[in-house]
């Protein structure tokens, strides 16, 4: 029982992590140069861990509908959706950027209803707006650049921000019918227990070739030799990968198999909230009240998930 809620809520904290050591790994690497690090990373762990499981360092009896599907997922996940996230951030600054990551959590419950006919009760649907909620006014107050809160926000920025959000939570949706199909094809036990793991592999190779054509067809390829010498970089863009797309993103797949993708997606949307207290604390950022308050809501919305 609650299953899929407690693996979310461990996502959740592992992408606390993940966010922390990105931030750190992008201004050194370039955030470019670390989605492709972490890509490779990621694909290695996950080859490591079939391999020693399964026996091959690759997804078993998975056939081409299931690389369509978590490849699509891939995609919209990784290549647009991080894509959009980063040209937010440039364009209207990080405060915003998250701000628009709220919408994942609707974007997934709407396509999890139109993909897989997915249905959630009038109290989770009041969980997830109360979460939301609560998201929005956490990260709306954070000071930006300017310290204050402006309606005029330029207009490519909020594409990108609709971008990010909505590649987020179709990227979840699309994972989960490709596991869905996935499952019906696995034979042993070993390969059903690392099915989530699995589909995490093949959503990498389609992040590794998307990223990587980003890089040449922006003639950045240059990054990845700059990548390589810098050690401390590498090391964080270490930590990101294991608390990112190899543990975190293959619990949230698993997450998905034992709840909706809108309640999945609401809980793990709480990253902005969480990493409050540890940014605080390790980046000296200050936390204003309203950021509290919003912490507070957020956590409240996830509780009436319980209930």
């Amino acid at each position: 029982m609650y299953k899929g809620e407690l693996i979310s809520l461990l996502v959740t904290l592992l992408w606390t992590v993940t966010a922390m050591a990105a931030e750190v790994a992008s201004k050194r690497l370039s955030p470019l140069g670390l989605n492709v690090v972490r890509m490779l990373m990621s694909l290695a762990f996950l080859a490591i861990l079939m391999w020693v499981v399964c026996g091959q360092p690759w997804p078993q009896d998975a056939d081409g509908e299931t690389w369509l599907w978590l490849s699509l997922s891939g995609f919209v996940g990784y290549v647009l959706g991080d894509y959009c996230l980063f040209n937010s951030y440039l364009l209207m600054g990080s405060r915003f950027g998250q701000l628009f990551m709220t919408l994942a959590p609707a974007a997934a419950a709407l396509f999890g209803f139109i993909l897989l006919g997915e249905t959630m009760s009038p109290l989770a649907i009041v969980g997830m707006l109360v979460t939301m909620f609560g998201i929005g006014l956490s990260v709306l107050s954070r000071g930006g650049e300017h310290h204050t809160l402006s309606l005029k926000l330029p207009l490519k920025g909020i594409l990108f921000g609709i971008g990010a959000g909505m590649g987020q939570g179709i990227g979840l949706v699309l994972s989960k019918v490709g596991m869905t199909h996935y499952e019906t094809l696995i034979t042993t036990p070993e390969a059903l227990t690392l099915m989530p793991f699995s589909s995490t592999f093949i959503r990498a190779v389609t992040g590794l070739v998307g990223f990587t054509l980003v890089m040449l067809l922006t003639g950045k390829t240059r990054q990845i030799v700059a990548v390589s010498h810098d050690r401390r970089g590498m090391l964080f863009a270490l930590v990101a990968t294991l608390t990112g797309p190899f543990l975190g993103v293959s619990l949230s797949l698993m997450a998905t198999l034992y709840t909706s993708t809108g309640i999945a997606q609401t809980i793990m949307a709480m990253t902005p909230v969480l990493i409050l207290l540890p940014s605080w604390y390790y980046f000296r950022q200050r936390i204003t009240p309203l950021e509290v308050v919003g912490a507070i809501i957020s956590v409240v919305g996830v509780t009436l998930f319980f209930v």
